[in-house]
């Protein structure tokens, strides 16, 4: 266990440590910015597709 805590191998686990917290960082920014944005691009995007089955009354599918 010493060994596995010790020296370069215990540097390296902590860098590592850093670099994830910083990306979990990241990412809680981004999604507080541009939350409502996605949030309202995807509500647009699903009443688009409702809208198309309904005045077709079916939905087609890609590739067939």
């Amino acid at each position: 266990m010493k060994k596995f805590l010790s020296g370069e191998e215990a540097q390296g686990m902590t860098e590592y440590i850093l670099i994830i917290a910083l990306i979990a960082v990241v990412c809680v920014a981004a999604i507080r910015m541009f939350g409502e944005q996605i949030r309202s691009l995807i509500y647009r995007s699903m009443r688009k597709i409702a809208n198309e089955v309904e005045s077709t009354g079916e939905m087609t599918t890609v590739g067939n």
